[in-house]
């Protein structure tokens, strides 16, 4: 119930608005200390009215910077990890229209090597409690990462509730970057 209101708020946004704050959160995110500092950087790839981080990647790859992305393995409920060089050529349409890795441009990225990792979610709360989609695959994946790489949230102010609910095995994000602010969640 609270997934179906926060994605029927999210999706009342118009496209210039999901431009807009889009490039705010990106203007946001590529001035953290911690996205400086990263070498390699994983991002969902963005579908329907998520923060356009597809708009990213091309940034991030004329930062210097190698780009990860996640392509679903659907009868593992796992992810794997592959290094993005031409969003164009690299991607296309996979589960659930998500755009991920075509299986012939599959570029294998080490979880281990992540040193910054952008995540999607409906709804986080401010210390850092997040409700994905229930597929469970971000949870799963983020077992695999080394300690303290920073897990970052980015969504639209509109997705940020007073408290989501989280289960013990659900895993907080470091810092939540919307339109307007960028939430710090180590310390909550």
């Amino acid at each position: 119930m609270l997934r179906k209101e926060v994605l029927s708020k999210r999706d009342e946004l118009s496209w210039d608005e999901i431009e807009a704050k889009s490039k705010k959160i990106a203007d946001f995110l590529f001035a953290l200390p911690e996205y400086i500092e990263a070498d390699t950087v994983m991002y969902f790839l963005n579908f329907g009215k998520e923060v356009q981080t597809l708009d990213m990647v091309p940034l991030t790859l004329n930062h210097g910077k190698v780009v990860a992305a996640p392509k679903t393995v659907h009868r593992e409920k796992k992810m794997l990890l592959s290094q993005i060089t031409d969003v164009d050529d690299d991607l296309a349409p996979g589960l659930w229209g998500i755009p991920e890795p075509k299986p012939e441009k599959i570029r294998a990225v080490n979880p281990l090597d992540l040193d910054f990792v952008v995540v999607p979610g409906v709804a986080f709360d401010e210390q850092g409690n997040r409700l994905g989609y229930g597929g469970g695959y971000y949870d799963r994946f983020f077992q695999q990462l080394r300690p303290g790489v920073p897990l970052v949230a980015a969504v639209f102010e509109e997705q940020i509730l007073p408290a989501v609910p989280a289960e013990p095995w659900d895993c907080k994000v470091d810092l939540i970057i919307t339109d307007i602010r960028i939430i710090d969640c180590r310390n909550k």
